[in-house]
C-alpha cells in the first residue's frame, strides 16, 4: 500500500472560472509565466478555482486533501476585501440537485492582509483533511470587492496538496 503525504496538482489560471469583470489571458509579470489579468472596475468579483484532483470510491483511499495554495498580485489600488470560501460539493443522483457545504478551513493571510497591493501566495489549509469521494468535488471560491479604486488582480496558479493513498 502506498500512503504518500507530498502530493502536489498546479492548477493553472486558465482553468479558474471568473465571473463579473474584464479577463484577460496575459503574460505573467515574470518572464515564462502566464496569468488571468483583471482589469479595474467598481464591482465585485467572484474567482473560482476547482481543486482538480482524482477521487476514489473505496473509503480512506484515493486523495485527502490537505491545503490550497493561490498565487496571485494586486497590481493598482487595494480593494475593500478579499474573502475565500472553499466548499465541498456533493454530486445529486439522477434527479436530484448537487449540496454544497462549506469547509471548515485556516487562511495563512489574514483578510486584512490579503487585499494589499502586493504579491500574495494564500495557502487554505483544511481544519480537518478529507479523503476525497468520487461523488465529491472541491471549489474554493475567492470574493474580492474593488470598491471606488477599482483594483487590477493578476491570478498566477494554484497548487492542491494532499496524501495520495492505493
Amino acid at each position: 500500500m502506498m500512503n504518500n503525504t507530498h502530493f502536489a496538482q498546479f492548477i493553472p489560471p486558465t482553468a479558474w472560472h471568473f465571473a463579473t469583470g474584464t479577463f484577460t489571458n496575459v503574460a505573467g509579470q515574470v518572464a515564462g509565466t502566464i496569468c488571468v489579468h483583471r482589469a479595474a472596475a467598481n464591482e465585485t468579483t467572484v474567482v473560482t478555482i476547482p481543486i482538480v484532483v482524482p477521487s476514489n470510491a473505496v473509503a480512506l483511499q484515493g486523495v485527502k486533501l490537505a491545503s490550497i495554495e493561490v498565487d496571485y498580485e494586486l497590481l493598482v489600488a487595494e480593494p475593500t476585501s478579499i474573502t475565500w470560501t472553499l466548499n465541498k460539493v456533493t454530486r445529486g443522483a439522477e434527479g436530484a440537485v448537487a449540496v454544497v457545504a462549506a469547509v471548515t478551513k485556516t487562511n495563512t493571510v489574514a483578510d486584512a492582509a490579503a487585499k494589499t497591493v502586493d504579491q500574495h501566495k494564500q495557502v487554505i489549509t483544511l481544519t480537518t483533511p478529507a479523503f476525497i469521494d468520487n461523488d465529491e468535488y472541491y471549489l474554493l471560491e475567492c470574493s474580492i470587492v474593488a470598491g471606488a479604486g477599482g483594483n487590477t488582480a493578476d491570478f498566477i496558479g494554484a497548487v492542491a496538496n494532499f496524501t495520495l493513498r492505493a
